[in-house]
């Protein structure tokens, strides 16, 4: 399962969310715990966990729904979380602590971790399994550690075209930046599993069944006030990425174009909130 493919792919995700982005996600946990939040009790209401169950949370990041998983599972549960990133590893584990959460938490690798067979009852994720270079095998070892009864749930962006809080940046700092190359429709990242076709075929040669996907669309608050939402929109996510190495001039010019087009968006109550749109996905084994 380790082909040379997979593993130099799952090398430059460890080598990215090991380094500048796993801190940056580290340094902005509570504002993106907040922003990410309605997801996350979409995901925990999907899943349904009943108590004394084993709970698997893939690519939990800074560990904000595998705490609350644990809730639900209780003392007589289990609830794992496990991810690329050490220092997002690192923060969750703290996090844990400070709550005197049961949860657990590693750095593991989904695609080639040994779970144990028939470890856990559910499979959750919030935005951490569009990630996988290859998805079916990723998938197929998550499955592998579910019982016979096992299920997944996990929540996954849609489009990027209906997901507004991602392309209002982009939008006007495009005019203002280097041409850049199409992307990679499939590539791993937020937009790899908007087609809905595609992800149940993934789940099922990966041996899931009875896939179903629930749409779900919300506003986001990507920042209470006009600055927070400026500095998230330029320091975490596809823009981020694209002006990283800009001179300071042309940083200059799309953080204020991009604060321009975030005004539009400030609400009477302080936040700024732009559309969102979401896959819910559940399968069993």
């Amino acid at each position: 399962m380790n082909d040379p493919k997979s593993a130099s792919a799952n090398a430059e995700q460890s080598e990215a969310w090991n380094g500048a982005t796993g801190v940056k996600w580290v340094r902005f946990q509570d504002r993106l715990d907040r922003m990410l939040a309605p997801f996350s009790d979409a995901l925990l209401a999907a899943a349904a966990i009943k108590p004394g169950e084993r709970v698997l949370d893939i690519g939990c990041g800074c560990g904000a729904t595998t705490i609350e998983a644990a809730k639900f599972a209780g003392a007589s549960g289990k609830t794992l979380g496990i991810d690329l990133s050490a220092p997002m590893t690192a923060r969750a584990r703290e996090r844990a602590a400070e709550l005197k959460s049961p949860a657990q938490f590693a750095v593991a690798d989904a695609f080639n971790h040994d779970f144990g067979k028939d470890s856990f009852d559910l499979l959750i994720s919030r935005f951490g399994v569009m990630f996988f270079d290859d998805p079916v095998g990723a998938f197929t070892n998550l499955r592998r550690a579910l019982t016979p009864q096992g299920r997944m749930v996990f929540v996954c962006w849609r489009q990027l075209s209906e997901n507004a809080w991602i392309t209002t940046p982009m939008r006007v700092a495009r005019p203002l930046i280097p041409p850049v190359p199409p992307a990679d429709p499939y590539a791993p990242g937020p937009g790899a599993f908007a087609e809905q076709e595609r992800v149940t075929n993934i789940l099922q040669k990966a041996g899931f069944k009875n896939v179903t996907h629930t749409p779900i669309d919300l506003q986001v608050r990507v920042g209470v006030n006009l600055d927070e939402a400026l500095e998230q929109s330029l320091e975490i996510g596809p823009l981020a990425r694209l002006i990283a190495d800009l001179d300071d001039t042309i940083k200059a010019n799309v953080r204020q174009a991009v604060r321009g087009e975030l005004a539009k968006h400030l609400t009477t109550d302080g936040g700024v909130m732009l559309d969102s749109a979401t896959w819910v996905v559940k399968a069993d084994v």
